[in-house]
């Protein structure tokens, strides 16, 4: 075992919340109860209670089983992921994201197919499109729970004291950074040490300058990462970085650590997904005053652009839930994965203000305008291009978030960036097997 994989198992066994036990026993011998092991994210907000609350509601239904949950943050649990499918331990039921992610889990008959579970359950309830994303060789193996489309969240009481409009043009956008800066206010929080949440940056201006289909064509081989259009995207990124957009030392902030720059005011803008909508529309943890504050705005077009319809997003579907192959109660397992993704798109719009993968007739709830105004946008989105790293291989990604930190810290040049990832794809090309 080489020292970077023992300290990466070192940390992931220490600094995170852990199963309560660590056999794979199928019965709890103190109350001969079957134990189903749940892995997750969410350690805390509106989505944790709400997990934790159908959780209870299946055990009081169920008193023979118990839930045995593991709960990490989104970066911790990917990297653990990895290293339980490496030796085949998968807890009974855990969270896969779709597409490319997917794909090498399945490959290596880790996921269970669970069709049988959609056709008794969820027959025509999700949202139209998003299943075929966890789909492989006309199998589904994961139940989608969530769809995400990305905006600028902002502060509406910042743009007021100093007259900002929404921008409609990148330009604008430009400006107002220009604006806030001359103020002493931070323009936009990012989290970059991660590159995910960075990335979002490079993903909408590679819409807007290239048009929406390019980075899919990337993924499927038509069009190669260091397209024109591509790496002028990663220098406009690059360009918002020598601006001086970001919270100081943003390429050392994880995503959570960057949030709370704006949750705290003391950022302007956020670019984030509706996966944080919960924090503007439910969660009790903050002030309806701070929610009152709180507007979004659709990524800016980008003058001369191909992409000139504001209404195509970067999102797709979420997180869904898998159930293991190997999984010792594979039955019950997959009860409970049904049961918490019903419960979930039941209660996921008035009990946490989440946008579910299944379909779910809001006529009759009070919801909150911002939420509305949401769903509305999705009616009308003219395209939503999957997030980059979600569609490639779990490889392909790992190098996309590293090369990405590394564009907001100006170790890598926009060319470069753009050539290691074309490489990478390429090689992935003549190469079939799975890879975590």
């Amino acid at each position: 075992m080489s020292m970077a994989l023992f300290l990466l198992i070192a940390v992931l066994l220490t600094g995170c919340l852990s199963f309560s036990s660590s056999s794979k026993n199928e019965n709890d011998l103190s109350g001969r109860k079957t134990v189903i092991k749940f892995m997750y994210i969410w350690p805390s907000g509106s989505q944790h209670i709400l997990v934790n609350n159908i959780i209870s509601d299946y055990e009081k239904q169920h008193p023979n089983v118990k839930i045995e949950t593991e709960i990490l943050e989104t970066d911790q649990y990917r990297a653990k992921l990895k290293v339980l499918a490496a030796s085949n331990e998968l807890p009974d039921v855990g969270m896969t994201w779709s597409d490319g992610f997917l794909k090498p889990y399945t490959q290596a008959n880790l996921f269970t197919p669970l069709d049988h579970v959609i056709n008794a359950n969820f027959n025509k309830v999700f949202v139209p499109n998003v299943k075929k994303s966890y789909d492989y060789h006309g199998k589904t193996y994961g139940l989608p729970m969530e769809f995400n489309i990305s905006y600028v969240f902002y502060n509406e009481d910042i743009f007021k004291k100093y007259n900002l409009q929404v921008p409609k043009t990148f330009t604008d956008l430009k400006n107002i950074i220009r604006v806030l800066k001359s103020h002493g206010i931070i323009p936009v929080t990012v989290g970059a040490k991660d590159g995910w949440p960075a990335s979002f940056w490079f993903m909408y201006l590679v819409d807007r300058i290239g048009g929406p289909n390019i980075l899919t064509d990337v993924i499927h081989g038509k069009v190669k990462m260091t397209d024109p259009a591509i790496v002028k995207a990663a220098q406009e990124t690059q360009n918002l970085v020598d601006m001086g957009t970001f919270e100081p030392g943003e390429s050392a902030l994880s995503n959570d650590e960057a949030r709370n720059y704006f949750l705290n005011e003391k950022a302007a803008m956020f670019l984030t997904a509706t996966w944080e909508l919960p924090n503007y529309v439910t969660s009790p943890y903050f002030t309806s005053e701070f929610k009152d504050k709180v507007g979004y705005f659709k990524f800016p077009l980008y003058e001369g652009g191909k992409g000139t319809n504001e209404n195509s997003y970067v999102g797709g579907p979420g997180v869904g839930l898998f159930v293991a192959q190997n999984s010792g109660v594979k039955k019950q397992a997959k009860d409970f994965a049904a049961f918490l993704v019903k419960e979930w798109g039941e209660k996921s719009i008035t009990n946490a203000g989440i946008i579910p993968a299944t379909k779910v007739d809001t006529s009759k709830v009070e919801l909150s305008p911002m939420y509305v105004d949401v769903l509305n946008d999705i009616k009308i989105a003219s395209n939503v291009t999957t997030y980059f790293d979600i569609q490639a291989s779990p490889g392909v990604s790992d190098l996309y978030h590293q090369l990405m930190t590394a564009l907001f810290e100006k170790q890598i040049t926009p060319e470069a960036f753009t050539k290691q990832l074309a490489n990478a794809l390429a090689k992935e090309q003549h190469h079939i097997g799975r890879s975590f």
